[in-house]
């Protein structure tokens, strides 16, 4: 009885095997869906960047030598140059959004000045320099796989020196460290694994400062206190690694 039925299947799966490779001879041949590559944004970055910014500078003269007077303008002035520095953050991807955070310090070299107005302290010239610049931003930006599109905002900083030339010799002098805030927007484009390359412009609301000079000619005394109004304008090229995960793909 056994014997039978192992005969009977074994003719029965005889029958059928043709006919399933008959079926899938005439089945055609399909490759599996290519997989399309995503660039990951997510993951902490650091980077260098440089390139160039304008402060514009306006300066009132409000006391003399300690004592008020009527608000005197001086006049303004672009103190312009370059700057090289660079960031480090951390991104956050969601589909296609990125959110991230960001801090970023420069050195810079701007410079600029004019004639103080005849009202003043003409032929006294007012000279504004700025040697560093710092950010610290969040972002918010939407990828389209490798390119990155984003904006930011937060927090600001330079650090300022003033002088008063009379004869090219300094004649009164203050510095500060000045707060202020920051928003901008920028491209980046992502070129290998992790390697992204990317423009930035930014725009610093300084505000304005009451700044005490002193004059070291007149052994250090008190000669005039501005108020300077401060705003700057900064456009960089950045290079950013990340140290997120690999690309990853979808279908």
């Amino acid at each position: 009885m056994k014997k039978a039925l192992l005969v009977g299947v074994s003719l029965a799966a005889m029958g059928i095997a043709p006919a399933v490779a008959a079926d899938l001879a005439a089945r055609p041949y399909t490759k599996a869906p290519a997989l399309a590559p995503v660039y990951n944004w997510g993951g902490f970055y650091i980077g260098i960047n440089g390139g160039g910014a304008s402060s514009h500078n306006c300066w009132d003269t409000t006391a003399i030598a300690g004592v008020a007077v009527p608000v005197t303008r001086e006049g303004c002035h672009d103190a312009t140059g370059g700057l090289v520095g660079g960031q480090i953050g951390y991104r956050w991807q969601a589909a296609s959004w990125v959110f991230g955070v960001e801090a970023q310090g420069d050195w810079a070299d701007l410079k600029g000045s004019n004639v103080s107005s005849p009202a003043a302290f003409a032929p006294l010239v007012n000279q504004t320099k700025i040697d560093a610049i710092g950010l610290f931003t969040g972002q918010v930006g939407y990828a389209w796989n490798n390119v990155l599109w984003y904006v930011k905002g937060g927090a600001a900083v330079t650090n300022n020196k003033y002088n008063g030339l009379s004869g090219g010799v300094v004649f009164d002098q203050a510095s500060e460290t000045r707060w202020g805030g920051a928003v901008g927007t920028g491209i980046e484009i992502g070129f290998a694994p992790g390697w992204s390359v990317g423009v930035e412009y930014n725009h610093l609301f300084m505000g304005s400062s009451s700044i005490n000079f002193n004059s070291p000619v007149l052994l250090g005394i008190n000669t005039r206190t501005d108020s300077i109004k401060q705003d700057v304008d900064m456009g960089t090229v950045r290079v950013n690694y990340t140290f997120g995960g690999p690309v990853v793909a979808r279908y």
